[in-house]
């Protein structure tokens, strides 16, 4: 098995992404969700670039990693002066961190027109800042920049930066695809080569005279490719192949532009398809949740399409492959959803079939199978709803609920009388800009409840709470954690259906929930009371051990 080393840049390459800010607590959150993962390398940023980085090096000292490295990032000394007076590599010694990675210029064109030096300049830029640190008693990764433009432009000189940066004494020489644009095959030809060059590589003085004869077992050759072209997974997998031993990338992929590679991906697969070991073997299924985390952490929802780890990564919806799926596993899935961490969804929609019903409903009735008539009935009713505009693959709160009703084991927590909203505008004088009532009874006793709000699905929601309390004060522990509207027939303009998705959670669970109609108000409704009878009952059934029955 080929052990690669993962280095994870999200604190530096993925926090350049678009409306991305981590706070220190954040970024130390971040570093100890990874090394729980156990990659080997957390890229955690340039120590000189700003306070903020400065801090949380100053707080990452005090960390106790158990599988990762940190590594701080900079870049080569400026032209024209020496390392021990380069203000950025002073704050790199400052980090304290064992491992530092150092990117240099390894396109003709940028050394002369970006940082406009001669190329034998920034050849001694290399050398000496790799030489400084190491004398530092630092292992240094050197990140080519633009390797691989550099290559196809002048590949003589971008392979003079890699030998600078050996000479220099680096362990790893990273080639960084820093523009995105480069295709596949390109990209493992160009990496083979690089890996062949050094596993040959002959024995020459470097600028102090001192003699260099490094091999391939020493000096390990990385990729870290950018996603502008859609190739950043299958380039990174292909360097792999080629001989890389050093991958870097963003645990989830977004970064400056249209991101990175995405980590999750390749992890899972060159650890579950090709034989490597990146990360400690019982920690592969932890990937998901991980992955989970650090998206919570970055105040991002995560991706549903996402390979592996996505919501919908092991979703199944069409009803030949459910049935399959229940029959096999096999038959759909190129690996087990327990593998990563993930899990198998079944979703429920107008062409899921009898399978995917018998497969949700047998939590409440393991007797009930395909012929049973009460599945059919669910079925239909699935379909009619479908048609007006549900859509129940992304409301289970509210499928569970219509199961519920057609097999006996729900039962209404309140008799509706009426409601009503109104809206102003101006607002009213606290801002407000809308009123509710709200009339139900409950076991024969009547209440009128009121409500104003930003809105009048707010006020709305604040009438139903102030009714429901009364009867069931745990339903002061529901919070509404996202609300969408989706318009369904644009044709009728302002009379259009609409349907409404609701996100609750009690602290403990979250749940979803839908309602249809040409009112948004009304659809707003039939959302909030299977949101509120979905707690209650499941509630009470806690309270009670047992299913509930009419």
């Amino acid at each position: 098995m080929k052990k690669i080393s993962i280095l994870d840049s999200t604190l530096r390459d993925g926090s350049q992404g678009e409306g991305i800010s981590y706070s220190v607590q954040d970024k130390i959150n971040i570093v100890k969700a990874l090394d729980e993962l156990g990659v080997s390398y957390i890229e955690a940023g340039n120590p000189g670039s700003n306070p903020k980085d400065m801090e949380f090096f100053a707080e990452a000292k005090k960390l106790k990693l158990s599988h990762s490295k940190l590594v701080a990032f900079g870049s080569t000394r400026r032209k024209g002066i020496k390392c021990s007076e380069d203000a950025n590599l002073q704050s790199l010694l400052a980090a304290e961190t064992d491992v530092v990675c150092i990117f240099g210029k390894s396109w003709d064109f940028q050394v002369t027109e970006i940082l406009h030096a001669s190329n034998e300049e920034n050849l001694e830029m290399i050398r000496d800042t790799v030489s400084f640190l190491v004398a530092n008693k630092k292992e240094v990764i050197f990140d080519a920049e633009h390797f691989f433009t550099g290559y196809t432009e002048n590949a003589e000189y971008a392979m003079k930066c890699l030998e600078a940066a050996v000479e220099g004494g680096a362990k790893t020489l990273c080639l960084c695809e820093t523009k995105g644009g480069m295709m596949p095959l390109q990209c493992y030809e160009i990496t083979k080569h690089v890996v062949e060059h050094f596993r040959n590589y002959n024995p020459r003085e470097n600028s102090e005279g001192i003699l260099v004869n490094r091999n391939l077992e020493e000096i390990s050759v990385g990729i870290h490719t950018h996603n502008d072209s859609g190739c950043a997974v299958a380039n990174s997998l292909l360097a792999v192949e080629a001989g890389a031993s050093h991958v870097q990338g963003v645990l989830l992929g977004f970064g400056e532009r249209t991101g990175n590679a995405n980590l999750s991906t390749i992890i899972a697969d060159l650890q579950l398809k090709m034989d490597c070991l990146c990360i400690p073997s019982e920690n592969i299924q932890n990937l998901t949740p991980l992955c989970k985390r650090v998206a919570e952490i970055t105040n991002i929802a995560l991706e549903a399409g996402m390979p592996y780890v996505g919501a919908s990564a092991f979703a199944h919806k069409a009803g030949m492959h459910i049935d399959a799926v229940i029959k096999n596993p096999f038959a759909y899935e190129h690996v087990t959803p327990e593998s990563v961490g993930n899990e198998r969804v079944f979703l429920m929609s107008e062409v899921a079939g009898k399978s995917m019903i018998v497969e949700k409903v047998q939590k409440f009735d393991k007797t009930l199978t395909k012929s049973s008539p009460v599945v059919a009935e669910i079925v239909k009713k699935v379909k009619e709803m479908e048609h007006v505009g549900y859509q129940f693959e992304g409301a289970d709160a509210s499928f569970e609920i219509l199961v519920r009703k057609a097999i006996g084991k729900y039962q209404p927590f309140f008799n509706l009388h009426y409601y009503k909203t109104s809206g102003e505008f101006p607002r009213f004088a606290d801002d407000q800009s809308a009123f509710a009532q709200f009339k139900i009874d409950v076991d024969g006793k009547v209440v009128v409840t009121a409500g104003d709000g930003d809105g009048p699905v707010n006020a709305l929601d604040v009438a139903m709470r102030n009714a429901l309390e009364q009867f069931y004060p745990n339903v002061a522990h529901l919070h509404l954690t996202d609300y969408k509207v989706r318009v369904l027939d644009g044709k009728s303009a302002t009379a259009s259906r609409v349907r409404v998705l609701i996100e609750s959670s009690d602290g403990d669970e979250h749940w979803t929930t839908m309602g249809v109609s040409s009112d948004v108000i009304e659809a707003s409704y039939l959302a909030l009371v299977d949101s509120f009878e979905y707690k209650l009952i499941k509630d009470l059934e806690k309270k009670f051990g047992k299913m509930m029955a009419k």
